[in-house]
């Protein structure tokens, strides 16, 4: 095997372009490993803990292409890359046609040329606010999926919104249904009585599957970026969005999903709510509060439907008993993690951070600078699988997927191989996967749980379940440990 590192200076390509470049180098016969991305520092790690030599002065603003392989899978690789860099970053070809109209430029030219109510923006988020203003002049509310975006940007967008009456989603904002319509990542899921307001987005994919397992479907979720409920932000698109669905007359419920919020912020959207119309479901998973599932369920009983039991797929093969002491929780969704974290800090008395135990959020912005959402790109959690797995103090691997619109399309096609792996050299070790989606899904939910469990986890459409199931596998070995 030999190694081809190359450093292009100001060579710029999307994400997801290159992973889907880096993914096309890496199935071609005889290449063991490739990796094309910016020269962020979290990727000139994760190319250094590859093996590869990445040469000094490398910065954000570089490309950098790595491929190990024999030497003729070398040369056909050097000689693939610029024709995939060029189809992947290809646009949509125009008409050919003499006379036809040249695509808009501006976000505020295309809005004149249809009949728009909503501007959905993704480019780098230090870059996104001058075409969300060019929005908002355009009178269109606001879908900001790009994450990194300063502080005060945000707050500057979400106050020149509300001038104008509309609303900004984000920015971070993964998950919105407008309508029916599905942006970002978005499961498919029946029309129904129940609005949201989200400023978590696995939280309200969490929430709107498992309604949807209940046959109950949802108006519209209004996401409204992670930060939104912060101190400094103080609830701007919640309290609008909360405002529109009380309007709605599609909207017999409202649920207000968020990351722990600010206690301050949680007040006044408390008080809010209590002066709306349409009655207001808190989901906010952390101490003293309902899980998703819990919050579920409450919606539920409050429209007189029935609580189904949540589907679960048991492991092909058993493990044997669990002896490692450690929880391992290895999230793509934020809240999820969130969630996890705050059971297990119940159930084993708060002392999480003593015992090894760890839970991480790939989807957090540290994690996604120069790369896609490990939604759409698992390579960072995949490589912490093998990492996690390979310690004899884990125990328990604890993983969420996320299924819907614009997610990875077979995301168990990676995963199930990993988790074999890790479950043939680890017979002691538990794998639990918590998994989001629905039957109607693209990536087909049920055949993800099948190809997850025949790889030896345990699954969970409920992922408070999901997490008190992996508990039980670690207090088991907890108390093992005490007694011998």
């Amino acid at each position: 095997m030999s190694d081809w590192v190359e450093v292009r200076p100001g060579s710029y390509h999307d994400s997801v372009t290159l992973m889907r470049v880096s993914r096309s180098l890496s199935e071609r016969p005889d290449v063991a490993a490739a990796m094309v991305a910016m020269g962020t520092e979290l990727n000139r790690e994760m190319l250094e803990r590859m093996g590869f030599a990445v040469p000094a002065g490398t910065s954000p603003d570089d490309l950098v292409v790595a491929v190990r392989a024999k030497g003729e899978a070398l040369d056909g690789a050097r000689d693939a890359l610029d024709a995939l860099l060029r189809e992947m970053s290809r646009p949509p070809a125009d008409t050919g046609v003499m006379g036809a109209v040249a695509p808009p430029r501006t976000t505020a030219s295309a809005a004149a040329r249809a009949d728009a109510t909503v501007a959905l923006l993704s480019v780098p988020g230090p870059h996104v606010f001058p075409e969300a203003m060019d929005a908002l002049d355009a009178g269109l509310n606001v879908m900001v999926f790009s994450d990194n975006v300063p502080l005060a940007q945000e707050i500057l967008l979400k106050e020149a919104a509300a001038r104008r009456g509309l609303i900004v989603m984000g920015p971070d904002c993964g998950t919105a249904v407008i309508g029916g319509a599905g942006l970002g990542f978005a499961n498919a899921v029946r029309p129904g009585p129940v609005g949201m307001v989200a400023a978590s987005g696995t939280g309200a994919q969490q929430l709107m599957c498992l309604l949807d397992e209940a046959d109950v479907g949802v108006s519209h979720v209004l996401g409204v970026g992670g930060r939104d409920l912060s101190p400094e932000v103080s609830g701007r698109s919640a309290l609008a969005a909360l405002a529109a669905l009380d309007a709605d007359p599609g909207t017999e419920l409202i649920v207000l999903v968020s990351k722990p919020p600010a206690p301050q912020v949680t007040d006044l959207i408390r008080e809010a709510a209590r002066r709306l119309d349409t009655p207001v479901v808190f989901a906010l998973p952390a101490a003293g509060e309902d899980d998703l599932t819990a919050a579920a369920e409450k919606t539920l009983k409050a429209l007189r439907r029935v609580v189904p039991a949540w589907p679960r797929w048991k492991a092909a093969r058993r493990p044997a008993p669990v002896t490692g002491k450690a929880l391992r929780g290895l999230f793509a969704g934020g809240t999820l993690r969130d969630e996890a974290e705050a059971i297990a800090r119940e159930a084993l008395g708060w002392d999480l951070d003593g015992r090894d135990h760890r839970f991480t959020d790939f989807g957090d912005d540290a994690y996604t600078r120069g790369r896609a959402h490990p939604m759409i790109d698992p390579a960072l959690r995949l490589e912490a699988v093998r990492a996690e797995a390979a310690d004899p103090g884990c125990g328990v691997l604890l993983l969420d997927v996320v299924l819907g619109h614009g997610a990875e399309p077979d995301p168990a096609a990676s995963l199930a191989p990993a988790i074999a792996d890790a479950v043939r050299d680890r017979r002691d070790l538990g794998v639990v996967v918590s998994l989001c989606g629905t039957p109607a899904d693209p990536q087909d939910r049920d055949r993800q749980a099948a190809a997850l469990c025949e790889a030896g986890a345990d699954v969970f459409a409920s992922n408070a379940q999901a997490a008190r199931h992996a508990l039980a596998m670690i207090e088991a070995a907890l108390a093992e440990g005490t007694t011998t």
